[in-house]
Order: structure tokens, then C-alpha cells, then sequence
């Protein structure tokens, strides 16, 4: 009786399992993913870049000695203030002295005998007039004697200049007004052309009233200024929640070797010392496109290990196309690539799709 039930149950269960059809858990092969796109646009971008920068003297000299000599007096130190022509510092070189001494006797010497030769050729030019009282040979070599001796004034003349001009290089003066920042030497020293100490200047003297704010433009950016309206402003750590301007100045116009940048600089007035030279600060710098250009969402762009790429549907299939980027502003990247304008590209793409899938909007 018992086999009967057990047969008569499992006949049933088997009935139940032909009317439940299975269920298919994997996704059919071909079937779209459902992607939000967004059509490549087009138009001119501007945006601000923060970029490191330094303020710099606007003029700086290191000051060494022309002609060999010990330190006699040295009026500035470490701080001065100082204005152009000031003296800073003397030098003794008692061998310039001494041919500066000899040359103005030399000169002196020559003079008395230019006095002596002229005397005597006009003398004889005036006893010409008589005729048989001075021989022709007698004042030709008069005259000769005379221009010779007077070339002889202007060479010792010359000698006296030069080395007069020696001896004013024992006072050393400001080229320029500014500020006496180092000072290498003191009094007995013996220094000059031969004897720098360690290499280092004897004075070294920068203005400070106006200092060169100096930045490094990208060479991605450095087409995307106008030096001529472009404003920097900038903060320094060392003066916090304050912001400073300054216009552009001046570009190196020439990107240098070591970092692809060009150089440019803007005139800062430091009259009150609100600033030193050799400060960093981080400067804003407006940028914008000269030409329009693609543009697309900042969150359509695909950074990989090896390049920058945005996904575009061509024909309901993923297609990569590699870009290069541009300025950002509010959301918006300049990007720059094999596009034609009327692509739509994928607004939020992920690493899952790949190149080739079939996509659908």
C-alpha cells in the first residue's frame, strides 16, 4: 500500500515540473547597454590656472673689485639703504699711486719741451720773414719738432686718463638706488680680480622698491595669454587672506629646455616693503582659446594608465578616440582630437565598456 502512495505522489510532482518553464538568468548576446550621452560642442574657453611663481629683485648687481688693492674703508653694511654714485667702499693700491704720479711727471715733461719746440719754430718762422736769416732746412725741422712733441702731449695725456680712471676704480660706487642685501669683506682685506674671496662678490645690491614677479606659463598654455590685458593675481603664505595684482610686463617670448615653459614676469611696486625678494606665491593667470575648439563634459573624459580618450557612439558601437586636454572651466574641457562636431559622446563612461560594444542612448 505504501508503494502505491509513493508512486501516485511522484507521478504528480513530475506533472507540476512539465507545466514550470525554467528561467533564462544570463543576458541575451547583443543586447544594447543603455548609455546618457551628450553631443560634442564647440566654442572658445577661458579659465584661471594656478601656477607657483617667486618675486625677485627687479635689479640685482654682485659688486667685485677691478683692480687688486686692500679694503681702506668700507661705509655700508649688510642693510643699507644706498642711492646711485654713493660711495660704498675705498680701496689702497699704493703702486697706482705711485703710476698715477709718474705719468702726471712724464706729462709735465712734455709739456715743458711742446713749451720749449713751439717757441723756437715760431721764433724762426718770425726771422724767415728776412730773407738770408733762417735757412728753409732749419725750420722744416723746427716745425717737425714741434708737431712731434705735441703728439707726445696727447700720448702722455692719454697714459695720465687711463690711469687716473685706474685709481677711480678704487672707489667703489652704487650703480643703482637700492639695498645692500650681502657684504663679503671688511677693512685690510686683500682683494681684486685675482684674489675673490671663495668667489663670492665683495657686495652684492638690489632694489627692492619694485621687484619682478617671475611665473612659468606651460607650454600648453603659454599661446593662451594676452600679455598686453592679462592681470596676475596672487597670495603669499607669508601674508595670509590677502590677494595682490600686477600686470604683465614682459615674455620670454621662447619656451626653455628644461621644463617646456615660457617665462613671464610682472612689475610689482614694493615701495612700503611689503614684500622680499626670493618669496614664493601662487599666482592666477587667465587663460583663453584664441580659436574655437571642441569642448566636452570634464566627466565624459576616460584618463587610463597609458592615454586620455572620450567614448563616442558610431553606429550603436563604442568608438575610443584619444584627446589631448585644454582649458576647464565650470565642468567644461577643451579637448582636442579626431572629431568633426557632430559626435555624441558618452557623458559618464565606465571602465566596463570597452571598445566596440554595442551602445544605445
Amino acid at each position: 500500500m505504501k508503494n502505491i502512495i509513493l508512486i501516485v505522489t511522484f507521478v504528480f510532482l513530475l506533472a507540476g515540473c512539465k507545466n514550470n518553464k525554467p528561467v533564462d538568468l544570463t543576458q541575451k548576446a547583443g543586447t544594447a547597454k543603455k548609455v546618457e550621452t551628450v553631443k560634442v560642442g564647440r566654442g572658445s574657453l577661458s579659465s584661471v590656472i594656478k601656477i607657483p611663481g617667486q618675486l625677485k629683485p627687479f635689479e640685482v648687481v654682485d659688486i667685485y673689485p677691478k683692480v687688486n688693492g686692500f679694503v681702506k674703508q668700507m661705509f655700508v653694511d649688510r642693510g643699507s639703504v644706498v642711492h646711485t654714485g654713493q660711495v660704498l667702499m675705498t680701496l689702497e693700491a699704493p703702486e697706482i699711486e705711485e703710476q698715477f704720479q709718474a705719468a702726471e711727471s712724464k706729462m709735465l715733461q712734455s709739456q715743458e719741451q711742446i713749451n720749449a719746440s713751439r717757441d723756437r719754430y715760431y721764433r724762426l718762422k718770425a726771422a724767415s720773414k728776412t730773407p738770408g736769416a733762417v735757412s728753409d732746412l732749419d725750420l722744416v725741422n723746427a716745425q717737425s719738432k714741434y708737431q712731434s712733441d705735441s703728439a707726445f702731449v696727447q700720448s702722455e695725456q692719454a697714459n695720465v686718463n687711463a690711469v687716473r680712471a685706474l685709481k677711480d676704480y678704487l672707489v667703489v660706487r652704487a650703480p643703482f638706488d637700492g639695498v645692500i642685501t650681502e657684504r663679503n669683506v671688511h677693512p685690510g682685506t686683500l682683494t681684486g680680480p685675482n684674489f675673490k674671496q671663495e668667489n663670492k662678490p665683495l657686495l652684492n645690491l638690489q632694489e627692492i622698491s619694485k621687484l619682478r614677479l617671475e611665473v612659468f606659463i606651460p607650454e600648453e598654455y603659454s599661446d593662451k595669454l594676452d600679455i598686453k590685458d592679462d592681470t596676475i593675481a596672487f597670495t603669499t603664505d607669508a601674508l595670509p587672506g590677502q590677494i595682490f595684482r600686477a600686470d604683465i610686463s614682459r615674455s620670454a617670448n621662447s619656451l626653455n629646455n628644461d621644463y617646456r615653459s615660457e617665462a613671464i614676469e610682472a612689475d610689482v611696486d614694493n615701495k612700503k616693503n611689503t614684500f622680499k625678494p626670493g618669496m614664493y606665491v601662487e599666482a592666477d593667470i587667465k587663460v583663453s582659446s584664441q580659436v574655437q575648439s571642441f569642448t566636452v563634459p570634464a566627466s565624459a573624459i576616460v584618463t587610463s594608465t597609458e592615454r586620455k580618450y572620450v567614448i563616442v557612439l558610431d553606429n550603436g558601437k563604442a568608438r575610443f578616440v584619444t584627446i589631448k586636454e585644454g582649458i576647464t572651466n565650470n565642468g567644461i574641457t577643451e579637448v582636442f582630437g579626431d572629431f568633426k562636431g557632430d559626435e555624441m559622446v558618452m557623458k559618464n563612461p565606465n571602465s566596463e565598456i570597452k571598445d566596440g560594444d554595442v551602445v544605445s542612448q
